[in-house]
């Protein structure tokens, strides 16, 4: 009997609603998808956007935001590491109706839009491409939509970032390349 009476109250618990497609929970949510004309996801990191090649920020391109977003953050990081995540862009107060950022996008703290770039763990604002000491590693870009413009100074870093967006993110993305420095 508690296993039926669980089996029922399942959906109720995990916010699904019986007769509800998948897509419209996750929609409620907020979803959004983010792309990159320079590389699909799981793909190869083009050598322009790397160590290698001219170290400029990939093109991205995302859809429509959740209803009462007010900002946008992003946060690029490798994971593989070998002294543990590396950070390679922080990118915060975007304007929630922004849809891209271009290639090569300025590295200057505050932009005219009120966009904010943190520090890096290069120790700079703005992006810092690819650069893996061995190996194959793999390159999380993660967008996220915040019901707030979040207080911090320009130069924050990700960590300092993650927490301010905490209770805030109405939807959240990402999109994962990978890259190989040549000769390695």
């Amino acid at each position: 009997m508690t296993r039926i009476a669980l089996l029922l109250l399942l959906p109720w618990l995990t916010g699904a609603r019986i007769g509800m497609a998948a897509e419209e929970t996750s929609a409620k949510k907020g979803k959004m998808e983010l792309k990159s004309p320079a590389f699909s996801q799981g793909q190869a990191i083009p050598s322009d956007y790397t160590c290698d090649g001219n170290d400029v920020s990939p093109p991205l391109t995302w859809t429509e935001t959740p209803p009462g977003t007010r900002s946008l953050a992003l946060i690029v990081d490798d994971p593989d590491a070998p002294m543990g995540t590396w950070v390679h862009w922080v990118v915060y107060n975007l304007p929630p109706t922004t849809r891209q950022l271009t290639e090569g996008f300025p590295t200057d703290a505050r932009l005219p839009d009120g966009t904010v770039q943190g520090t890096t763990d290069f120790g700079h604002t703005g992006y810092g491409g690819p650069c893996p000491p061995s190996g194959t590693h793999r390159y999380f870009v993660k967008l996220f939509a915040l019901d707030a413009v979040l207080p911090l100074p320009p130069v924050a870093t990700a960590q300092e970032l993650q927490g301010a967006v905490q209770g805030h993110i109405l939807a959240e993305t990402q999109l994962m390349g990978t890259y190989r420095k040549k000769g390695r």
